[in-house]
């Protein structure tokens, strides 16, 4: 038993040196730093919750090396983002694993402290499953629930196998303050997209809109409506549903032929659909039924 354990920490403590020298502390917000990694060549990973700025972000990596570096894109729904460093503050790129987690693997969450050194929080994966969205609506590839303690200044830091290679970045600001994994697959893709475009390109309709009670009388004139649907009370100029000639006023009882009870009901929509897909959509107009189609376009940046 002691040369099995004696194997296991010295592969642990292998993994840590590994990995080690591509993780920073990032001071991306006032009191705590967080922690972020290498990804690509110029640009490092982090959780998009501990960056409260833009520009004149601090990185420290081992030994003290201290550099600057700008907010590259985030992606809130997947609490994800990317830091832009210069060549001269650029870390070593770890290795990566390829996925293969299983219920029970022992796992090493790395982040770094606020006085720069290497910090390790060692435990298993106690949860894993299939595709998930969480609550802000992005979609992440695999739900991977940690059963270890991450630490504050964790979040944005990698979590590594025992062989040493990196199979995601841990957060909690996804899960209600769960310790969670995002996977390699999910990092992989938001990252380069990322990169190419500086945000997750969104559908949307380009509608402000709140629930209202459908009155009995005209339920029947679209069937299968409900006793609720959705009132617009804004629509943007030359977005999406104003080109399809959705009015301010209009009622919203059916998108893609499925009821409209409320807004949950048309994010739900919209993280099935992609930008460029026509939705149909049946709204309620001066008592009337009326069939718009509408081609979602990409959200705008603010």
């Amino acid at each position: 038993m002691a040369s099995v354990l004696e194997t296991l920490s010295n592969d642990f403590a292998a993994a840590a040196e590994a990995v080690g020298s591509s993780v920073a502390a990032i001071y991306g917000r006032r009191w705590m730093p967080s922690s972020g990694i290498q990804w690509r060549k110029g640009f490092i990973v982090t959780a998009h919750h501990t960056i409260r700025r833009e520009e004149d972000i601090t990185v420290v990596a081992a030994g003290g090396k201290s550099f600057k570096a700008n907010l590259a894109g985030r992606d809130p729904s997947t609490d994800l983002a990317i830091l832009k460093v210069s060549e001269e503050g650029a870390l070593p790129i770890p290795a990566f694993g390829d996925g293969g987690l299983k219920l029970g693997h022992v796992v090493l969450a790395l982040g770094r402290s606020r006085g720069s050194n290497l910090v390790a929080s060692a435990g298993i994966v106690g949860g894993i499953s299939g595709e998930w969205e969480p609550r802000r609506g992005g979609r992440v590839d695999q739900h991977i629930r940690l059963s270890l303690e991450l630490y504050p200044g964790f979040s944005g830091g990698p979590l590594v196998n025992a062989q040493g290679k990196v199979v995601g970045i841990n957060t909690r600001g996804l899960s209600r303050g769960r310790a969670v994994t995002i996977p390699l697959a999910t990092v992989n893709r938001i990252v380069d997209e990322l990169i190419e475009k500086g945000h997750i390109a969104k559908p949307y309709l380009g509608l402000a809109m709140q629930p209202v009670a459908v009155p009995e009388s005209l339920r029947g004139k679209v069937p299968g409506a409900g006793n609720s649907a959705v009132l617009v009370v804004h629509v943007e100029p030359a977005g999406p549903a104003d080109k399809a000639g959705v009015l301010l006023g209009d009622v919203v009882v059916e998108l893609q032929g499925k009821p409209v009870e409320d807004t949950g009901d048309i994010q739900q929509l919209l993280g099935s659909v992609k930008i460029g897909d026509t939705v149909a959509a049946t709204v309620l107009r001066g008592g009337a039924p009326v069939k718009l189609s509408i081609t979602l376009a990409d959200r705008p940046t603010r």
